[in-house]
């Protein structure tokens, strides 16, 4: 769907452009921002390195592992679905706490890892659990202490401070995790369990 509406204001686009006279316009805006993505890509590339380069000393130091201990006690409250001592409640804390460090090339695997370790202990099949909701809710709405890629784009962006976003930063998605949060326990008796599809699984639905 994205990619049939970005298709079609290409084309409207070069369309109107064509019946206007104005394609030369066209073709210098194309030539100008290519040369300008390129240009920031380089600019803060440098910048980006070196961060994804102190998470991972980070990771292999074990921070993460130790951040995520530190995180269980909460945890346990957020997730009480998950049973005690069951691999999903590691694989939850991991992925949070990559997040948390901004460790971005760890954060989807050890993301979908999570989701499928949920999925594994999910009682209804056919959707998705309310331990799955919340990781969801958490993930999305991201605590994050070191916004890498934000420190990386002020930079290449010419910006004299860029690490001076790092406490907006936090306190925003400090904010937007509890409002998430806030919202899932909320809304969770508004969102009954779906009966299974024809020739599903046979779970009677019931009050998430």
């Amino acid at each position: 769907m994205i990619n049939g509406i970005w298709l079609a204001l290409l084309v409207a686009g070069t369309a109107v452009a064509a019946a206007t006279g104005r394609m030369e316009q066209v073709t210098e805006a194309v030539m100008d921002s290519s040369r300008l993505a390129v240009e920031t890509v380089i600019g803060f590339l440098g910048v980006t390195s070196l961060w994804l380069g102190i998470m991972r000393i980070a990771e292999e130091a074990g921070l993460i592992r130790a951040l995520a201990r530190a995180m269980e006690p909460v945890m346990r409250r957020l997730f009480p679905g998950i049973p005690p001592g069951d691999p999903a409640m590691g694989a939850v804390l991991m992925s949070l706490s990559a997040n948390l460090l901004g460790v971005g090339q760890a954060t989807t695997p050890l993301g979908l890892k999570a989701m499928q370790e949920l999925q594994r202990i999910n009682p209804h099949k056919h959707c998705a659990s309310d331990a799955m909701v919340t990781f969801l809710a958490m993930t999305t709405s991201g605590v994050t202490l070191i916004p890498a890629a934000v420190i990386a784009v002020r930079a290449g962006a010419g910006s004299a401070s860029p690490a001076d976003i790092v406490g907006p930063t936090l306190v925003a998605s400090t904010v937007a995790t509890l409002v998430a949060l806030i919202a899932d326990r909320l809304l969770r008796p508004f969102a009954p369990v779906p009966p299974p599809p024809p020739g599903g699984e046979g779970t009677d639905p019931g009050p998430r």
